[in-house]
């Protein structure tokens, strides 16, 4: 049984939130989110609290209760403060700029530049030319452009080179020895 889902979430004042059976609504300062919810699942706005409750026909309701709160905690965070996720850039030669119109330029090592076009609502700002940062009111879809870069040159163990989270640690293997 999922004791994350007993705990109601306590709404901001300064979020509007709209409940339309199972689809929810949540505006802020910075943008507005929409989901829908799992239908085992049952919500309830008052006080401005959300309170959720499965439906006991399903078996696995606590279950998909747990997983809405997270989802729905998660998105109130995102529109009242957004989300943010730092990536470094080390070796030799790797760089990253950003262009108008939201693309990512990055120099890798490979024989080519590297293009990624970010989509609408996520800003991204170019302290140096070897960090990111990336930022959004939707969690998953940070989290994803973040592991998407990352992936073009995750970090190897014995140099260290590669795109890095900020509070990622990296362990270093000791070279081979004659």
């Amino acid at each position: 049984m999922s004791r994350v889902a007993k705990c109601p979430i306590c709404v901001p004042s300064d979020i509007d939130i709209e409940l339309n059976s199972q689809v929810i609504f949540i505006k802020g300062k910075y943008g507005h989110l929409s989901r829908t919810i799992h239908r085992s699942v049952k919500m309830t706005y008052l006080n401005n609290q959300i309170i959720f409750s499965p439906r006991l026909s399903f078996s696995d309701a606590w279950a998909q209760a747990g997983t809405a709160r997270a989802l729905i905690n998660s998105m109130i965070i995102g529109v009242s403060k957004k989300f943010s996720k730092k990536l470094y850039f080390s070796g030799v030669g790797y760089r990253v700029s950003i262009t108008k119109g939201n693309i990512i330029n990055m120099s890798l090592g490979y024989s080519h530049a590297i293009t990624y076009l970010l989509p609408k609502n996520i800003n991204v700002e170019n302290p140096s030319p070897t960090e990111i940062i990336i930022q959004g009111i939707d969690k998953q879809l940070v989290g994803q452009i973040a592991a998407n870069l990352r992936s073009y040159r995750i970090p190897e163990p014995y140099k260290g080179k590669g795109i890095r989270y900020s509070d990622e640690v990296v362990r270093m293997k000791e070279a081979k020895k004659k």
